[in-house]
Order: C-alpha cells, then sequence, then structure tokens
C-alpha cells in the first residue's frame, strides 16, 4: 500500500484584510509501530515514505542492530502501521534500557550523554575524508533543489549523504531524526559503506541530530542552519567535522577545521 506524503485540505487563511477560503498542501503524519522478537518496542510517527528504511536505520541507530544480517524476518504491513522484526539473536529491547536517562563522560572526555543507548551506539569518526568549500556549496545546493516536498507544504526536514562524487541519496521527513535513520537505513541494506560519507542536513545540528550522525559513523555534517553549544561540544570529542550556515558562498566551521581543504 503506498501512502502519500501530503493532501489537499481547505483552510482558512488571512490575506489583504478578509479571511478567505483555499486549499493548501498539507504534510501527512503516519504511526509506524515496530515489534522486535514479538515484543513492542516503538512507534514512530513519520512521513509515510520508505518505510522499510526507516525502521532499519532506527534499530540502528538505537543499537538493536549493526548490519543487515542481524535481522532474520522483516514483514512490514504499512496497510496497519505495523512493522515485525525478528532478529537473529536475542536482545534486550526493554524500553527501559532505551529511554533511562543517565550522565556518562564522552570518550573519557567532558561532555555528557544522557541515554544509555546513546553511549553505547555513537562511534568516534575514523575517516580520513576531506572536503573543498566548492563540495560544500555544491552539496547543499543539490539537497536544497531536490527538496520538492519541502517547497510544496513547508512542513519537512531534508536530508541527504554524499560521497561527493557518485554516490548521492536524498530522504525527507516529517521528523528530522527520521530523515536521517532513512539514510542509515538505505546503506544498511544496500551494504554502502558509510564512514567515508558526508551528511548534509536541512535543520538546526542541536547534540541529538549531532549523536545520530555520529551513530550512522560520518565524519562530516554541513548544515544550512545553526549549532548549538553542546552539539558542537560533542562534534569535538567524537572527530565530527560540524559545518553551519552553509549560505551563498559562505559557511562557519565549529569543529575539526583540518578536513575542510582551500585550494
Amino acid at each position: 500500500m503506498t501512502h502519500d506524503v501530503y493532501q489537499e485540505k481547505q483552510i482558512i487563511k488571512y490575506i489583504d484584510g478578509k479571511l478567505i477560503q483555499i486549499e493548501d498542501t498539507i504534510a501527512n503524519e503516519f504511526p509506524l509501530t515496530l515489534y522486535v522478537n514479538k515484543e513492542e518496542f516503538a512507534t514512530i510517527v513519520c512521513t509515510p515514505k520508505y518505510l522499510r528504511e526507516l525502521a532499519l536505520g532506527f534499530l540502528a541507530s538505537e543499537g538493536v542492530i549493526r548490519k543487515h544480517r542481524d535481522i532474520k524476518n522483516f514483514h512490514l504491513d504499512d496497510s496497519k502501521g505495523l512493522c515485525h522484526i525478528e532478529l537473529t539473536n536475542e536482545v534486550d529491547t526493554t524500553q527501559a534500557q532505551f529511554t533511562k536517562r543517565m550522565i556518562s563522560s564522552c570518550c573519557g572526555k567532558s561532555r555528557q550523554f544522557y541515554f544509555i543507548n546513546d553511549m553505547k551506539a555513537a562511534k568516534v569518526a575514523t575517516t580520513v575524508r576531506t572536503i573543498s568549500p566548492n563540495e560544500i556549496f555544491h552539496l547543499m545546493h543539490t539537497m536544497q533543489s531536490q527538496s520538492t516536498d519541502f517547497k510544496v507544504t513547508g512542513g519537512l526536514h531534508n536530508a541527504a549523504i554524499s560521497d561527493g562524487k557518485d554516490f548521492y541519496l536524498h530522504r525527507n521527513d516529517i521528523g528530522r531524526h527520521n530523515a536521517l535513520d532513512k539514510l542509515y537505513g538505505h546503506c544498511i541494506l544496500n551494504n554502502i559503506p558509510i564512514k567515508d560519507k558526508v551528511l548534509i542536513f536541512s535543520g538546526r545540528i542541536s547534540s541529538e541530530i549531532l549523536i545520530k550522525a555520529s551513530k550512522i559513523g560520518v565524519g562530516i555534517i554541513i548544515s544550512k542552519s545553526a549549532p548549538t553549544d553542546l552539539a558542537i561540544g560533542l562534534a569535538k570529542d567524537l572527530n565530527i567535522t560540524a559545518v553551519g550556515f552553509v549560505r551563498n558562498d559562505t559557511f562557519n566551521v565549529y569543529s575539526h577545521p583540518e578536513r575542510i581543504v582551500t585550494e
């Protein structure tokens, strides 16, 4: 069953001193419930597209799986919003493990994780990849030019992953984390190496987004928006180059500038 990303609805718009009825394009929300080894694990509210990728990426970022081979059986019933995943091994998927708050130093330094699964699944980047300013501008322009659903609805987050040359993949979702999970899930599903890739993002680089990038395994993240102070600290500790405010012919580098190579 195919669900639409958006739909048309009648709304009231105030314009030129009058209230008028018009048709507007609204982004759709869709609840997807994941069952892992017959136990209910999580419900993700998402854009109803690329749901298999979303489920795989979400489970990988939560530390439940690492590779596609960790999945024994996978059944998606998108007509009911249900996804049943059987793993090759028994995994403790109790909610307490994934929602319990904790304070833990990051890589022995001063930064802090707040959830147990974040500490377990986050990776220190090992990439040796570098990137030029022209590549940064080109990747951001490419993602923005492909963000057609956002332009129609104004209600979606956009993300892409690329090696700057032959590989480029774009996904969007009402949830910013979901967009990243879809990219991660696609790479897991197709056994695509990740550590040499660049993550391109439309929104703010918060600590949560930075941790998600570290779970995916990329060493460079670029955004048209700003980072937070905690995200910058985590990026420094996790060896991730964080680039923000990519607009026109300028950008800011907040961590590990050695990967930015000028001509």
